[in-house]
């Protein structure tokens, strides 16, 4: 099965450079005056497809072989190390190793030095792009107006380029914020990790159709042709669904920034939602042709999309509560044993009580191996969704409608690998690592574990009553868990705004309160994806089968004739794309359905096999508040704790003199925190940190 394995990731690379290529070769006249008139030239693809055969298969047939083939290793993969779990510690190559540490801390945020070849790789592919595209439209410049001048011709040719150059960033956007898809996991990255390259992508591309549509304005202005701006033609690209795109595009942009988006969330979020618009619009102006060329990254979201629509129907099974002196509350799920998931896994969480649209996402603390019908998150209550939150919990209400999305995680414990591990968290960051210390305390109960010799978690803290969040270290269903003698855990916490211990008789007991879930209420199953690859890869595989197919057969024996016959010239240019949109989201619509039925009726025979066995609840009555005068996690933990009150840790002492040869350091919590780390970490400093970032600021 490895050989096997090692041979289906070598097809991959084979197919994802050979397509890398053909986009490096799109601009150059070969592609242009050779590949592109032999290939449109077929029969089949004039009759079956009108001149898109040649994109989709150039274009979206090897990413979307690459990304159903993907979930064939992924499957492979995990049945080889084990399902969500790492056994072998992986120490990556001397020579590879400094490429990960972090080399820019910039408003970009933390970039890596992977991240910065690969970005400036992807800058010289938009120039290279640009240059050629010009090269041979300079050569055989066409003027669209009697009386243009040369340089008038030009100028339009630049602002068509651009926008050209533009659709190579839609090409990839969509790739990162497909939580499900095989894409990121085969590349070893997360849909949460990897929201900021959807967020330099999307900037990139706005820039570049400001500049297209900016340009355009000001040569029809300079040719006295201001009325292409109402065009709508039957033959050609639309002007006004560009117009209109690009209105959608100012909108979604401007209230997207960090500024506007951290202190106007709900701006941001509802703004956001037109990209359904965006697209249709986008598409009807780009048409077709173009539409293939950039269809895989939209095709794998819009599955990755219903399949988090069809699960978010169904009512999570929310059993009970708990609240912390803090202000945090830790929500505890049902969850189907079957359910496996890696630490710092997100899980997307909607109440409809408290608004019917809105999701936010939270890490998950527990652990699918020590607590298998049990799955919890912490919300902090910050803003007006987690307060109301809390409120509604604190209320008399015996039961709360709540629907999740995911989780979506890692596809290893990654950090098993390194021989000292350290965590430093500030505020709320601590909850990755809560989920982290719970799967390494599984670990060393296995023999021969291979875990970390030493774990330093350092966590900062504004009050003494944060201290309660190291209540969830280990997880309580009524009975304590010991910290494992085997397991070096030493915990240093710092509160940064006070000098004095608190008296007992100031300390807050934590309350839980159960809930009593409704008969419909399902405990949460495992999502089509991490869980299920080769589901996944049936559900990529049919679905765009069936748009081919489709695709083929509307234009036999519908489009054809009609563009064949017409009097008044051929077929209307946009209704090509709504048939495209339209078909697409057929295929994806019927299989994902199909699919997701058939799992439905597994899960729904193992849902009510679970409901007796719900755990980490109070035996109460359900409604009731448990006051909870000491908890047993606490006094477990108590021994391996420091307290420092009124003052910061010192993060560079801490971190360079961490003697061992490979160190571990994953940082959680504010910005300035992160960055601060991140400079500790960078290339110029010690040669055996090894820095990851856990950031919940897109």
């Amino acid at each position: 099965m490895r050989n096997l394995n090692a041979a289906v990731g070598a097809v991959l690379l084979v197919a994802l450079v050979g397509w890398l290529m053909i986009w490096v070769m799109l601009p150059t006249k070969a592609y242009k005056n050779s590949w592109d008139p032999n290939l449109s030239s077929t029969h089949f693809n004039s009759v079956y497809f009108q001149g898109q055969g040649t994109n989709l298969l150039l274009f979206s047939f090897p990413a979307m072989f690459i990304a159903a083939l993907g979930c064939v290793y992924l499957h492979f993969h995990t049945r080889l190390q084990g399902p969500f779990s790492s056994s072998k510690r992986e120490v990556k190559p001397k020579l590879i190793s400094p490429l990960w540490r972090p080399y820019v801390i910039s408003p970009l945020g933390i970039v890596t030095g992977v991240e910065l070849a690969f970005m400036a790789m992807f800058i010289a592919l938009l120039i290279w792009s640009l240059a050629n595209y010009l090269y041979v439209s300079f050569g055989h410049l066409h003027m669209h107006k009697q009386g243009e001048k040369i340089w008038q011709a030009k100028f339009r040719s630049v602002s068509l380029r651009l926008g050209y150059v533009g659709n190579i960033c839609w090409a990839f956007l969509f790739f990162p914020v497909t939580r499900g898809a095989s894409l990121l996991p085969l590349i070893g990255l997360t849909s949460d990790s990897t929201i900021k390259y959807h967020i330099w992508l999307g900037h990139v591309s706005n820039v570049l159709f400001a500049l297209h549509t900016i340009g355009f304005v000001v040569y029809w202005g300079m040719t006295n042709q201001m009325s292409e701006m109402l065009e709508w033609s039957r033959t050609y690209v639309s002007n006004v669904a560009g117009e209109i795109a690009m209105a959608i595009a100012v909108v979604m942009w401007v209230t997207s920034f960090g500024r506007v988006r951290r202190k106007m969330f709900e701006v941001f979020f509802y703004t956001h939602h037109l990209y359904v618009l965006y697209i249709l619009f986008y598409l009807l102006h780009v048409g077709a042709d173009y539409l293939c060329m950039i269809l895989p990254g939209m095709f794998l979201f819009m599955i990755d999309r219903y399949l988090r629509f069809l699960q978010s129907q169904r009512n999570a099974r929310l059993i009970s509560a708990r609240l912390l002196p803090c202000g945090s509350v830790e929500l505890n799920f049902s969850k189907c044993p079957g359910l496996k998931y890696n630490p710092t896994s997100i899980l997307f969480i909607n109440i409809p009580t408290i608004s019917k649209l809105q999701w936010h996402p939270f890490t998950v603390t527990s652990n699918s191996n020590l607590e298998p019908n049990n799955l919890s998150l912490v919300v902090k209550s910050l803003g007006s969704w987690s307060r109301k939150l809390s409120q509604q919990i604190s209320s008399s209400v015996d039961r709360l409608q709540a629907s999740v999305e995911g989780p979506y995680g890692p596809i290893s414990s990654h950090f098993l690998r390194h021989e000292e591990l350290v965590l430093i968290s500030g505020g709320s960051g601590i909850t990755p690592f809560i989920s982290i210390i719970r799967e390494i305390i599984f670990q060393s109960s296995n023999p021969n574990p291979q875990i970390p010799s030493r774990i330093l978690l350092i966590c900062a803290f504004k009050n003494s009553t944060d201290l309660a969040m190291l209540d969830l270290l280990l997880p309580f269903d009524g009975t304590p868990h010991p910290i494992p003698e085997l397991l070096n855990l030493q915990i240093e916490a710092y509160i940064t705004r006070e000098k004095d211990q608190p008296t007992d008789s100031e300390k807050q007991p934590a309350q839980t309160k159960r809930f009593n879930p409704a008969q419909s209420d399902r405990p949460i199953s495992a999502n089509l994806g991490p869980n299920a690859w080769l589901w996944l890869g049936a559900i990529i595989v049919s679905s765009f089968a069936l748009f081919v197919l489709l695709l083929g057969v509307v234009t036999r024996f519908y489009i054809y004739p009609i563009d064949r016959n017409a009097h008044d010239g051929s077929y209307h240019y946009s209704y090509f794309i709504l048939w495209d949109v339209f078909l697409a989201c057929a295929g994806v619509l019927a299989v994902s359905s199909m699919v997701f039925l058939v799992k439905k009726r597994r899960d729904l025979a193992e849902g009510n096999r679970v409901k007796g066995l719900e755990v980490g609840v109070s035996p109460q009555p359900p409604g009731s508040f448990v006051g909870e005068v000491e908890s047993v996690p606490v006094q477990c933990v108590a021994g391996a704790t420091n307290v420092h009150f009124g003052r910061r840790p010192d993060l560079k002492r801490i971190l360079l003199g961490c003697g061992a040869s490979d160190v571990g350091v994953m940082a959680c919590g504010p910005r300035s925190l992160r960055h601060e780390v991140a400079q500790i970490c960078s290339p110029g400093s010690a040669q055996n940190l090894h820095f990851e970032s856990i950031s919940f600021n897109w």
